[in-house]
């Protein structure tokens, strides 16, 4: 029912009813917005159908994403975490007529997809490319399986890379606060700092995993597609069937965490791995933000169900 991310001091959390973010601002003080929202894969529409589901996720917690980090650095009151628009950045909103905050956040959406692309999908092309160039002998069904590899190594290596940044590190603290709480919440026990901090910072849902299925599901899946000697077509199909990918390894993602048995707890492996590199054991304190934003985010949910009690008590 609930999710979250981690944000600039303090943690997000994601209800069927809508968005709370919590954070520590300068002066010690937890600060809690919430705002409705509700998925427009719903169930019975054409956008909850499965794989096309995992696709509007995928949208969805990029633009959430975006907007929740950026709202959590105004929030802290750090003046130094909140820069002045750009000269360009104010001739964009007077020409489009939108707001520099709206602005700033689509040119910030923009330059996250090109940073991605580059990334996971150019560089390992290219670094292809020089390898078939020096080993002219590798086969063609083999070729896609060679770019597939490179395009994981290239994403564990980001992960190991960021990890190993101060604030970062300060970032998947609330992570694994954020994990903490959802785990205390799951095995029914009262939700506070003393209790979550028991539970595991690992967790099956965790976009991390996601992550790394949508590495492993591509390699299968352009393995199937077949391979192109033309660098353009390659990159092209690459990113036309990105959201089938990113559909798929959602499905995928759910199946693995909504069963425990020798085979899903093999699918979950290397993401919980890998989730030793995205979280970090939190402080109390951070579990109370976390908390703060879980139960500001549940809020609505909890009077919808007393509210639907209280009707099923008065027509008996």
């Amino acid at each position: 029912m609930v999710g979250g991310q981690a944000v600039m001091e303090g943690v997000m959390m994601k209800s069927p009813k809508g968005i709370a973010l919590s954070v520590r601002n300068t002066d010690g003080e937890i600060v809690t917005e919430y705002k409705p929202y509700e998925t427009r894969a719903k169930k019975g529409t054409f956008w909850g159908l499965p794989v096309v589901r995992g696709v509007v996720a995928f949208v969805e917690s990029l633009m959430i994403g975006m907007q929740t980090i950026t709202r959590s650095a105004e929030l802290i009151g750090d003046e130094e975490l909140q820069e002045e628009p750009t000269k360009f950045e104010l001739w964009l909103s007077r020409v489009m007529g939108k707001s520099v905050e709206k602005i700033i956040m689509g040119v910030a959406v923009v330059l996250a997809v090109v940073l991605a692309v580059g990334l996971f999908f150019v560089l390992p092309l290219l670094g292809g490319s020089l390898i078939f160039k020096l080993f002219p002998g590798i086969p063609q069904g083999m070729k896609s399986l060679v770019e597939g590899v490179l395009r994981l190594l290239i994403f564990l290596g980001y992960i190991v890379a960021i990890s190993n940044l101060k604030d970062i590190r300060r970032v998947f603290m609330y992570h694994g606060a954020e994990h903490k709480t959802i785990a205390c919440y799951e095995a029914e026990a009262e939700i506070t700092p003393e209790n979550a901090m028991r539970y595991s910072r690992l967790h099956p849902r965790c976009g991390t995993n996601y992550l790394f299925l949508v590495m492993a599901v591509s390699i299968v899946f352009f393995a199937l597609v077949g391979w192109s000697d033309n660098f353009l077509v390659r990159l092209g199909t690459r990113l036309l069937f990105l959201p089938v990918v990113a559909g798929l390894s959602y499905e995928v993602l759910r199946f693995a965490a909504k069963y425990d048995n020798p085979l899903t707890r093999i699918i979950r492996a290397p993401g919980m791995g890998l989730q030793k590199l995205t979280t970090r054991e939190p402080t109390p304190d951070m579990i109370e933000v976390a908390i703060a934003s879980f139960r500001r985010a549940m809020q609505d949910v909890a009077e919808k169900e007393e509210k639907t009690e209280e009707q099923a008590a008065d027509a008996q």
